[in-house]
């Protein structure tokens, strides 16, 4: 039996009103989708309200650097075939959005809530979450967030304050096994580790050597003490007969009790795969049967814009989100190689991260090829050409996406940039729609 608003207290419901007047006031005005405006008057009203709101669902959080977006979208798809599921599906991950999307969820008895990973504890002290999706960590906005060890710190205490959750997390990454290894109820998902280079040293002690898919670790200095878990944890869900087709990979996802059912995403891209694969388990924890679970996350198609395609004047513009080393290393894999145009976009602005050194990190190579013409763009994009130029990679240089599209002959094109340059780029496409 859901909680409807008549049970929340006076302040509540009060505060409930506000928060979907601002909501609406900022749609209406062309400032947003009203996520986090919403929800910040909600709880300047209200600080209880979240913890009302949440009770009587179960509810999913999603956490890790990169791919919270889609694996939020993938956890709604399996859990809607239970019934109502409220989700921030906008990427508005922080307090606030959390808020605004239980407010919007009327009716749901179940919640997919992507939260901010330095949010998690906070976020999981009111909402009680009945399971932890822990993706992936990598170094990210270093100006805003810190560096990688106190992320994974906020992640361990997270899931540690509520040991009767299940916490299913990446076995593959170092950094998210030793934030999740203290719980009793770990689900392992071989989700993948496409970048190390953040997970040299384990916050518990020791240094991590890998071989493939496997690792371990050894003293980083004689005489020092190790941790208990020492090594990979053998993974309760897996991937095999991996196809990473330009038109969306397939695999065959196994699970416990000789689970074996078909993946076949509309996303592009390896790390796809393994989203797909912590959503599954996920929902499956949560009662999903695992072939309906599959079948629901298979048929995703975009997540808050990103990989979506758009004509704008005969140029068929496919969307894609790079927002740190990691992402924009997963990114240049997931480039068609029968596209030969390709934009890359990048802006500086406080939502990014303003510190950009981390582009001589990234091997672009992978955009490298005969014959296709790379274009760009943005309010760094001279740091991103002469980046490009290193990489012995010709570019041309213009100022801002829709300049870049334009400069592109009429066909696909393949359009990758990071967050304010997408956010910005969005809503010129969707002027042009007609959706603002």
């Amino acid at each position: 039996m859901t909680k409807s608003s008549h049970h929340l207290s006076v302040r509540s419901r009060v505060a409930k009103a506000a928060g979907g007047v601002a909501r609406f006031a900022s749609r209406a005005l062309g400032r947003g989708s009203g996520g986090m405006i919403g929800g910040e008057v909600a709880l300047r009203i209200s600080p209880k309200l979240l913890k009302e709101l949440a009770a009587p669902c179960s509810s999913v959080i999603v956490t890790g650097t990169n791919g919270k977006s889609t694996t939020t979208r993938m956890v709604r798809a399996a859990l809607e075939s239970a019934g109502r599921v409220a989700s921030n599906i906008n990427g508005d991950n922080m307090t606030s959005g959390v808020l605004t999307a239980l407010m919007q969820g009327k009716g749901a008895t179940r919640a997919a809530l992507e939260v901010d990973e330095m949010h998690v504890p906070a976020v999981a002290a009111d909402v009680d979450p009945a399971v932890f999706v822990y993706l992936n960590l990598s170094r990210d906005q270093l100006d805003r967030v810190g560096e990688i060890g106190a992320v994974e710190r906020r992640l361990r205490e997270g899931a540690s304050a509520h040991p009767g959750a299940v916490v299913v997390a990446n076995c593959d990454d170092p950094l998210i096994v030793c934030a999740a290894a203290d719980n009793p109820k770990v689900v392992w998902v071989a989700a993948g580790a496409g970048w190390g280079g953040d997970s040299a040293a384990y916050p518990r002690g020791g240094r991590v050597v890998r071989c493939g898919d496997d690792w371990h670790l050894i003293p980083a200095f004689e005489g020092e003490e190790l941790p208990a878990l020492r090594s990979r944890p053998k993974p309760h869900w897996w991937l095999s007969d991996v196809e990473l087709a330009p038109e969306g990979p397939r695999a065959t996802l196994h699970g416990p009790g000789d689970v074996a059912v078909p993946l076949e995403l509309k996303l592009p891209g390896r790390a796809n795969l393994g989203n797909a694969a912590q959503a599954v388990a996920a929902a499956v924890s949560m009662g999903i049967d695992p072939a309906a679970a599959a079948k629901a996350v298979s048929s995703v198609t975009e997540v808050a814009g990103r990989y979506s395609v758009h004509d704008v004047n005969g140029r068929s513009a496919r969307l894609m989100l790079a927002k740190n080393p990691a992402g924009w290393q997963e990114a240049m894999t997931m480039v068609d190689p029968r596209v030969d145009q390709v934009v890359i976009g990048v802006n500086g602005q406080v939502p990014d991260g303003q510190d950009l050194s981390w582009l001589w990190d990234v091997d672009f190579s992978g955009v490298n090829q005969p014959g296709r013409r790379v274009i760009a763009c943005g309010e760094r994009g001279a740091d991103l050409a002469v980046r490009l130029e290193y990489a012995g990679i010709h570019c041309d240089l213009v100022d801002l996406p829709m300049d870049a599209l334009a400069a592109c002959e009429p066909g696909r094109v393949e359009v990758l940039l990071n967050y304010t340059a997408m956010r910005d780029f969005k809503v010129l496409l969707d002027r042009k729609e007609g959706k603002r």
